[in-house]
């Protein structure tokens, strides 16, 4: 261990989960309070929607070169970076009277949280292993996978009875906690020989790349999936990820070490991971079909999804401790399917409204069953699998999956869903996005089988 003698890690862990804790303030709870935002800044509704894109398009284009950094400057120096990122991105949004400050805020928020995910995640491979870096990891988890729905949950009741613009206020009061709760740990970075070379051209091939498959994912329904335009950014995302391969791997300061997925591993812990955050599409398309098809209220949807973030925050410590008495592999398993029985039930839409209600009900409380049980297993094994002088990386890897498969998902659902209303009924249209998420998690069933060792050998 880098700081065997350091004896604040308990302090250290809470201070990284309040970290992680205010990117899900500033990412997750925009997306509710759209209509308030609106109103009280006066922009245009793409406007904000741009907005609120900007941050996962930075964070996803540089998630990697973070943690990158992270491995190479230090791992402490760059979630530092990121709170301070974090503090200054929501104090824009709590000082923005128009669109400037608020896109300005937005980006650095991105940036803010492409710093502090794969950061945090290595600090915690450096502080810990075996069965304390797999609480730790627990942890971090109850951060990244519960902070989606509790800050979602928060941010409503603050913007309700506060207004929207005290959700960044407390966001800054959550990073300057983190940045007080981290101030006495040691800097943890990789051993490395040699003069370091940043790698200019993989991060501007990256960046062109991840820019046309953002807009190709995002505003391809409205750009028209035919148009000239849509055609060409996925020629420019397909050439793109092939030169960025074919670059990277004749590099040797390379921005993404591709040897990483030589360890199967890794690679089934971020394939996975990547196709069980594609099935949050799911949310998408069950919130919009129970209020257009069933009648709902916003409100009353939302409460269908309550059983959900009780059964994930529940369920991540379990996880952990199953993970210590049968393997990582078994629970990820297990989670895997747990979440495609509960995603697929809340496709039976030929239920009359009560049973069906308590079906979507009961599914959502799976899908966070499962998604909680998976959480440390799969992120405790891509940092187990990981070289330490190449965690960070790899963590920022790992995290961009995430990113992906959020993007990946709600993208394909919602043109599922919308494709199939303009030919048939709204329930039919249901009943193929949520197949369509089925698939997702059925895939990602498949490849933690396929690839996944029953024994994770530490690196």
């Amino acid at each position: 261990m880098e700081a065997a003698n350091y004896k604040g890690t308990d302090k250290m862990i809470l201070g990284i989960v309040l970290g992680v804790i205010t990117f899900w303030l500033f990412a997750q709870a925009m997306v509710n309070i759209v209509p308030a935002v609106q109103e009280d800044l006066g922009v245009d509704l793409g406007v904000v929607n741009i907005a609120i894109s900007l941050t996962s398009l930075f964070s996803g284009m540089f998630i990697v070169v973070a943690g990158g950094l992270a491995d190479r400057i230090g791992r402490k120096k760059i979630t530092y970076v990121g709170l301070v990122l974090s503090v200054a991105g929501s104090l824009l949004l709590v000082l923005s009277q128009g669109a400037v400050l608020l896109i300005i805020g937005r980006v650095l928020q991105g940036v803010s949280a492409a710093c502090i995910m794969p950061a945090t995640i290595a600090l915690m491979k450096a502080y810990f292993e075996g069965a304390e870096r797999q609480r730790a990891i627990s942890f971090w988890s109850i951060g990244s996978w519960g902070g989606s729905g509790i800050t979602s949950f928060a941010g409503g009741v603050i913007a309700t009875y506060m207004g929207w613009k005290w959700i960044f206020i407390f966001s800054i009061i959550v990073a300057l906690l983190a940045m007080w709760l981290l101030r006495d740990v040691p800097e943890s970075k990789a051993k490395t020989s040699g003069k370091f070379r940043f790698d200019y051209g993989g991060l501007g091939i990256f960046i062109v790349t991840m820019l046309a498959i953002n807009i190709f994912i995002t505003q391809g329904s409205e750009l028209g999936w035919t148009s000239l335009t849509t055609i060409l950014l996925a020629v420019v995302s397909i050439i793109g990820v092939i030169v960025f391969i074919y670059y990277e791997g004749r590099k040797r300061d390379a921005l993404i070490d591709f040897k990483l997925f030589k360890n199967k591993a890794y690679t089934g812990a971020t394939v996975s991971n990547f196709l069980l955050n594609a099935v949050a599409g799911t949310l998408i398309v069950a919130n919009t079909y129970v209020q257009v098809g069933r009648g709902f209220s916003p409100f009353q949807s939302g409460l269908l999804s309550l059983g959900y973030l009780a059964a994930v925050l529940s369920m991540i410590r379990v996880g952990e401790k199953l993970m210590q008495r049968t393997g990582a592999k078994k629970p990820m398993i297990w989670g895997s399917l747990i979440t495609l029985i509960g995603v697929g039930i809340m496709g039976m839409t030929f239920l009359p409204d009560i049973p069906y209600t308590i079906t979507v009900f009961v599914g959502f409380i799976l899908f966070g069953l499962g998604l909680g049980m998976y959480a440390t297993p799969s992120t405790d094994t891509a940092v187990a699998a990981a070289p330490d002088e190449k965690v960070g990386e790899a963590s920022g890897i790992y995290k961009m999956a995430s990113s992906l498969g959020n993007a990946f998902g709600i993208a394909i659902s919602v043109t599922v869903y919308s494709t199939v209303t303009t030919i048939s009924s709204v329930h039919m249209a249901a009943v193929a996005g949520i197949v369509t998420n089925v698939i997702f998690a059925a895939i990602s069933l498949i490849s933690i089988v396929i690839l996944v060792p029953h024994a994770i050998d530490d690196k």
